[in-house]
């Protein structure tokens, strides 16, 4: 019998057959080991970062682009003043670790249009440029060496057909796009041949265009066509930006290294680098929420608030591109002998705070 204060009787109420046995507690208080956001802990199918979000759209502004493709060169550090009143470390000098992006401008080839619908985005019409270069046609083939290399050459004679007739090319298309679509994204590929990592394919991504309305936005992009597009026009000094890519991959780890759990006691049996209990006997199975040794690393990551320090320009403009007020000897960027594993920074580069 328990008394009743809902029931709306002053009497006593019945509830039903219950137990009133005192609920089992733990004497001391443990949070788990290793985030459950992070699951599933398994090597990425996006090996060049996936951009799951775009900045949220302003209308007011300008129509401009909102996210670049860069290869990262390596790491090194910078000293810096401190200007924070009332901090100890005011006034006084810091060594920061600061990452070198090498970014080679990027060429528009194109623009999506997408409908937002119930379910989401629909892409509505896709237009191209009139000509696209070998390396990002390389794209377009497992095998380029062995194929005939007709992508795109139907789609050229139509952009050469309409411009001989004195028709702007594919306007049908832009002007559905202006007609219907929410949101444009500029389909955009890196020059992979002025980075020296061995590689003649081009990387190519949609990047959305924010800022005016559709049809302005429409416009700026096929004004960009088969142009360069420089990560300054982009991104500007001492802005936060989020940086998108996979992590070092470590290989297969125990759960001690994978999720940070505590070792046994010295003297357990058959190893002490374990999860003692992974679950009680019922339910039969192991729940997901237990630390299981696998894969660590090479996972796709987002890492939000990176300031950029510094956007260098590529050594054909300015060889001595390091220089600073406080530091006058002439030098690039690159260490002497290159950057490990990377080697020389030619191009435009892009200085970001941490790793």
């Amino acid at each position: 019998w328990l008394k009743s204060e809902s029931c709306g009787y002053s009497d006593l109420c019945f509830v039903g057959r219950i137990s009133l046995q005192a609920m089992s507690h733990r004497k001391f208080e443990r949070p788990r080991h290793g985030s459950l956001g992070f699951l599933p802990r398994k090597r990425t199918k996006h090996h060049h970062g996936k951009i799951k979000s775009f900045p949220k759209d302003d209308t007011s502004k300008p129509p401009h682009l909102t996210a670049f493709m860069s290869y990262k060169a390596g790491m090194t550090h910078i000293v810096r003043d401190v200007d924070r009143p009332g901090s100890k470390l005011h006034k006084k000098e810091v060594a920061e670790a600061v990452s070198v992006v090498e970014t080679p401008p990027m060429v528009v080839v194109g623009f999506v249009g997408y409908v937002e619908t119930p379910r989401g985005l629909r892409a509505l019409t896709t237009v191209w440029a009139g000509h696209l270069s070998e390396e990002v046609k390389r794209r377009f083939y497992k095998a380029w060496h062995k194929s005939k290399q007709k992508a795109f050459t139907k789609y050229q004679k139509r952009w050469s057909d309409a411009s001989k007739a004195s028709e702007s090319p594919m306007a049908a298309e832009i002007e559905r796009a202006k007609k219907y679509c929410q949101v444009i994204r500029a389909v955009c590929h890196t020059q992979v041949s002025k980075v020296k990592i061995g590689q003649k394919k081009a990387h190519i991504k949609e990047i959305q265009v924010n800022g005016g309305t559709t049809a302005a936005k429409v416009d700026f992009v096929t004004g960009l066509f088969e142009q360069e597009v420089k990560v300054a026009d982009v991104f500007s000094q001492d802005e936060m930006i989020d940086v998108i890519g996979a992590t070092k991959g470590k290989g297969f780890n125990g759960v001690v290294t994978r999720w940070g759990v505590t070792r046994l006691a010295r003297k357990s049996h058959r190893g002490l680098r374990k999860v003692a209990c992974i679950g009680s006997w019922h339910p039969a199975r192991v729940q997901f929420q237990v630390p299981r040794s696998g894969q660590r690393g090479y996972h796709h990551r987002t890492e939000i608030n990176k300031k950029i320090y510094r956007i260098g320009k590529a050594v054909k403009d300015d060889p001595n591109n390091a220089m600073t007020e406080n530091d006058l000897t002439e030098k690039g960027i690159t260490p002497i002998g290159g950057f490990s594993h990377y080697g020389e920074v030619n191009e435009d580069w892009v200085m970001v705070k941490g790793v």
